[in-house]
């Protein structure tokens, strides 16, 4: 017959479940199996928080209602975090993110000939309908600084000047 493991905790910690606990001392926070250190990280590195509570989920030591009573998190962000670690492990949580989409509409051919368009003189509307594209993302292209509008220069008595 197993013998059971009685759970010291002390006063200052709080507990998950039966075995686990933790303590939050000095900006660190520090977890307990039953009365043993096992993982500390600063109370701002949400990175390690996500890994050991899902670590603690997965190797049956605490359910996921549970850390999320005993934290205060929801209940999404933990199965997310025991996703995130059931398919890329514990390297996952540390991995920087995907970059920048590309752009889709306005790709470099399509700026090309959207710059080579407003050099000739057109409108912005007449451009954004020649190349198929919504006269906002055009509009935004130019404020941005990815396309640059020309100037058209008036002479005095309102025609245009050549």
């Amino acid at each position: 017959m197993p013998q059971e493991l009685l759970p010291l905790f002390s006063e200052d910690t709080t507990p998950v479940s039966a075995l686990v606990s933790y303590r939050r001392k000095d900006g660190t926070i520090y977890y307990f199996l039953g009365s043993w250190p096992v993982f500390s990280h600063a109370e701002c590195d949400e990175a390690s928080f996500r890994l050991f509570t899902s670590q603690l989920y997965v190797d049956g030591h605490c359910t996921q209602s549970q850390i999320v009573r005993a934290f205060g998190v929801t209940a999404i962000s933990v199965k997310r975090a025991v996703k995130k670690y059931r398919e890329g492990g514990p390297a996952a949580f540390y991995q920087r993110r995907a970059p920048e989409r590309k752009p889709r509409v306005l790709t470099a051919e399509v700026l090309e000939r959207a710059q080579a368009l407003l050099d000739e003189g057109k409108g912005r509307g007449e451009v954004a309908e020649t190349l198929g594209i919504k006269p906002d993302t055009l509009y935004r292209a130019v404020r941005a600084g990815r396309l640059v509008e020309g100037k058209k220069r008036w002479d005095r008595s309102g025609a245009d000047a050549k």
